[in-house]
């Protein structure tokens, strides 16, 4: 079903993330909604979502994604994911999770997990000074059930989650696609 008169953007596949070109469309996207970042590149500014977010706002009937001019559907489009990304289908299940739980979720890249989460109805990118920004509530890292890891990589994901003060969630995705959270945590003796 095409409900064209929610759809609030349009955004290009760009190799593995979207843009929004239009200025109106991204604050659509972005002020209302908390999708994307804002990208500046030489001369040309942009909305970058993630494929995740590109992937919700598909299903919802929220954007358009073109791929060389020519739309995608929801199943071509997760398709394309799923092969750019091997961890893509348990890292989608787990960030609809979350957004469909109400909490704004974004890239936990650079703490070394899939997914940084704030808390429901927050505006993660409130202006002002370091005591007035809201803070990361959880790093969530989206594993299958049959996951094997090294303690070091826990050990490690969980200081850098402590560091900033946030929870080490791990997010387990069954076969059934069901979602069991796990806090992880460091007790000192």
């Amino acid at each position: 079903m095409d409900n064209s008169s929610d759809v609030m953007a349009t955004a290009e596949l760009l190799t593995n993330k979207l843009a929004v070109w239009d200025i109106e469309e991204q604050k659509k996207i972005f002020d209302e909604k908390f999708f994307g970042k804002y990208i500046e590149e030489e001369k040309i500014s942009y909305l970058q979502l993630s494929l995740e977010e590109g992937m919700i706002l598909l299903e919802r009937d929220h954007i358009t994604i073109l791929d060389k001019k020519k739309k995608m559907t929801v199943k071509t489009f997760y398709s394309l994911c799923c092969k750019m990304d091997p961890e893509f289908s348990q890292k989608y299940t787990v960030y609809r999770d979350l957004r469909n739980r109400g909490f704004i979720v974004k890239s936990g890249f650079k703490f070394g997990t899939h997914f940084r989460v704030y808390n429901r109805g927050v505006n993660p990118y409130k202006s002002g000074s370091k005591e007035l920004k809201e803070h990361t509530k959880y790093n969530v890292h989206a594993v299958p059930e049959n996951y094997a890891h090294s303690y070091q990589e826990w050990s490690r994901y969980v200081r850098l989650s402590q560091n900033i003060r946030a929870k080490a969630l791990l997010a387990v995705v069954d076969e059934e696609a069901d979602v069991t959270y796990y806090v992880i945590t460091r007790i000192r003796p």
